[in-house]
């Protein structure tokens, strides 16, 4: 086997076992704080229906395997910049020193834009989705949200906004590798738009207020993405050249 081939794959077990050990750590460091989360994740459900006093479960083993759930997401969440960062430091030794400065800043722009994701779905869209939920509430249908199922969607919601908000520092990189093109993403934007759209939809349970708040910055950071890799790869021309 190839020396370089080894000396790869040994870089990217010792990238991935930090990676791991960071998330092992972060995930208990949450379950720890499991209460103080529980109740951090309560308040939006409770400010959009007060008539709830607290949440039940059904299974013994619910709320354990809740707790595991969302200590894990929120594990992933603190450990993201370690994640990108290492991704970073995995990719950095083949590049140029302009290179490596632009992916750097991109970087930190990435781990930025994945806690403004959590934070925009927390403070933004879940609270829109709780209160369009709770409509269906009235004299003959009573909410009684389970402890599980709630906070897993929570958590699920903040993580999936904190990744779509990856989509520049994404888009860049796989440019940068040569995975997909460009120009290609110009093109066919109208269909990542439609595609985005659904996503949204799906993920707003159709409350098209939700949908919209959801789908105007995807839009945005699909277009700063593709504005990113136009200048990476500007950057990397005028420097061949």
């Amino acid at each position: 086997m190839d020396e370089s081939f080894t000396h790869h794959l040994r870089e990217l077990r010792q990238r991935l076992l930090i990676c791991c050990g960071a998330l092992a750590l972060a995930a208990g460091v949450a379950y720890l704080n499991i209460e103080a989360i529980t109740d951090l994740f309560l308040q939006p459900l409770l400010a959009a229906a007060p008539q709830i006093q607290s949440l039940v479960y059904t299974n013994l083993t619910e709320a354990f395997i809740a707790y595991i759930k969302v200590a894990l997401l929120v594990g992933l969440a603190a450990a993201m910049p370690v994640l990108v960062l290492e991704l970073w430091l995995y990719v950095a030794p083949g590049l140029y020193e302009h290179e490596k400065r632009t992916v750097g800043l991109i970087v930190f722009v990435g781990g930025l834009l994945f806690l403004l994701g959590i934070g925009f779905a927390f403070f933004a869209v879940l609270p829109r989705m709780l209160a369009f939920f709770m409509l269906f509430a009235g004299d003959n249908l009573q909410p009684l949200p389970k402890l599980g199922p709630y906070l897993t969607f929570v958590a699920r919601l903040a993580i999936g906004c904190g990744l779509a908000f990856e989509i520049p520092f994404l888009i860049t990189m796989l440019v940068r590798a040569g995975i997909i093109d460009r120009r290609r993403l110009q093109r066919k934007r109208w269909y990542s738009y439609t595609g985005m759209a659904t996503i949204a939809f799906l993920l707003a349970a159709g409350d098209l207020l939700a949908t919209g708040m959801l789908l105007a910055p995807l839009i945005l950071l699909y277009e700063v993405g593709i504005w990113a890799s136009r200048l990476f790869a500007k950057k990397t021309q005028d420097k061949a050249a």
